[in-house]
């Protein structure tokens, strides 16, 4: 349900307001089940919005002195989001990375599922990685949350899936892509960081026994990534 956008302010005390996840749920529905009338209806929250940004620089009193068109500048992030996501989908669908692959789930162009292959000078050498993406609503101005589906025997790789890995962090930077990213988890793949694990028993065994680690995560390859 969209909010009226009303001239009247109304002054909200307290913290923030929270993101709306109802509203944004719809607004994600509206944007991709419509997607013909996109630029028609990004040029009117350009025309009807934007305004809003230049009367305050601080979001946080955007929050609470307009209170009413607080939704609509959510609708205008997300739209940017997806613009971004579709210009990086069009990107590796020209140019995709060696070894890797992504595309959204379905029609949902916030959720991603990437392959990877393992890289040949390392033990994930012949194994098929499926990892999953989640961009967040203000993507490219936060890290998009990547993990891996397939089980990996890896420091920096825990059995959930998630990744040790500083551009997913505080290294992230709104002109990293996805492109990217998939690339230096191949690196990761290649040449692990024991000195910033994620697993301390696996980065223990990587340093004091790299056989063995290396027969293990070539084992866990053949029982996960081969089948």
């Amino acid at each position: 349900m969209l909010y009226p956008l009303s001239p009247v302010r109304k002054r909200i005390s307290g913290p923030p307001l929270p993101f709306p996840p109802l509203f944004l749920s719809n607004s994600y529905n509206f944007i991709f089940k419509y997607t013909s009338s996109l630029p028609s209806l990004l040029q009117c929250i350009r025309i009807f919005c934007f305004p809003f940004f230049l009367l305050n620089l601080h979001i946080c009193n955007l929050r609470s002195s307009y209170y009413y068109c607080y939704p609509y500048i959510y609708i205008y992030i997300a739209l940017m989001a997806s613009k971004r996501i579709v210009k990086e989908l069009k990107d590796l669908q020209r140019d995709p990375p060696t070894s890797c692959s992504a595309g959204p789930v379905a029609e949902d162009m916030f959720h991603w599922q990437a392959t990877i292959i393992g890289p040949n000078d390392s033990p994930y050498a012949g194994g098929v990685f499926l990892v999953t993406i989640h961009f967040p609503p203000d993507y490219p101005f936060k890290p998009p949350k990547v993990a891996f589906r397939t089980k990996v025997f890896h420091p920096n790789i825990n059995s959930n899936g998630n990744i040790c890995l500083d551009i997913l962090k505080e290294q992230w930077s709104p002109a990293l892509t996805i492109s990217k990213v998939l690339l230096s988890i191949c690196s990761l793949l290649t040449d692990p960081n024991p000195d910033d694990p994620l697993v301390p028993e696996i980065a223990h065994m990587c340093k004091s026994d790299k056989v063995k680690y290396e027969s293990t995560a070539r084992s866990w390859t053949q029982k996960y990534a081969m089948g």
